[in-house]
């Protein structure tokens, strides 16, 4: 049976950890067929979240505690996935917005069906989200921008709920220049150019309204990192 790790980055989330890791440590242990870890990847908080972080590892043998010196959710990802020795490789958000009824067909998706990478979308008729307007807006331009960029064929680039076998990771994420919240547009791009099968699951996702996420800010700089990918040189290759 595979081994599934859940990597939970944060950034000064002192106040919202101990409950996150509380329900999703207990949704596991009752619905959850695989064996898993739940990984805190801390990247550079300056509140008390080390603290809690650290404390959440030593009472339950079931959770790990990891600290970046540097921010960054798509560095924490980057870091954690990398030195996993999992099967599988996921993560979602420690506000957990996604409803974790989702988690279990996101795995199933790569271990009976044979995918590559699984990716929670908010966009499938499905799906059932609540957010605000101007998210919504800025969430459906983006990802038209994507299509209109490269004629992909997932439709929700940055839901903040994904997995991806071992060894897909360890073939893409050093492909992955983004260290922060492109980090999951880029990935699914990447493997979507090296053909890699991509799963989608509908999901059920409730805007958090305490969110540390500059939503304008991180769309122009998605942007950016969509016109890199699209006209930059390919990974690895030498820049003038």
């Amino acid at each position: 049976m595979p081994t599934v790790d859940v990597v939970i980055p944060v950034y000064n989330e002192e106040k919202a950890l101990p409950g996150s890791i509380a329900q999703l440590r207990e949704f596991l242990s009752e619905k959850f067929p695989h064996p898993w870890r739940i990984i805190i990847a801390d990247n550079a908080s300056i509140d008390r979240t080390a603290e809690v972080g650290a404390a959440l590892a030593a009472e339950h043998p079931d959770v790990k505690y990891l600290r970046l010196e540097q921010k960054g959710r798509g560095r924490a990802l980057r870091t954690a996935w990398l030195a996993s020795d999992a099967d599988i490789l996921s993560y979602m958000d420690v506000d957990l917005s996604t409803n974790l009824n989702a988690f279990p067909p996101l795995i199933d998706a790569i271990v009976t069906r044979g995918y590559d990478l699984a990716t929670g979308s908010r966009l499938m008729p499905a799906s059932r989200t609540t957010r605000s307007l101007k998210r919504e807006i800025i969430s459906r331009g983006y990802n038209l921008l994507i299509r209109l960029l490269f004629w992909h064929h997932f439709s929700d680039a940055q839901c903040g709920f994904k997995a991806i076998t071992r060894q897909a990771a360890h073939d893409l994420v050093p492909l992955v220049e983004d260290q922060s919240w492109f980090f999951d547009t880029e990935l699914l791009l990447r493997a979507e150019q090296r053909g890699y099968r991509i799963a989608e699951v509908p999901v059920e996702w409730i805007e958090d309204l305490d969110s540390r996420v500059n939503i304008v800010r991180t769309a122009i700089d998605d942007v950016r990192g969509l016109l890199r990918v699209r006209f930059g040189p390919p990974p690895g290759a030498a820049r003038p």
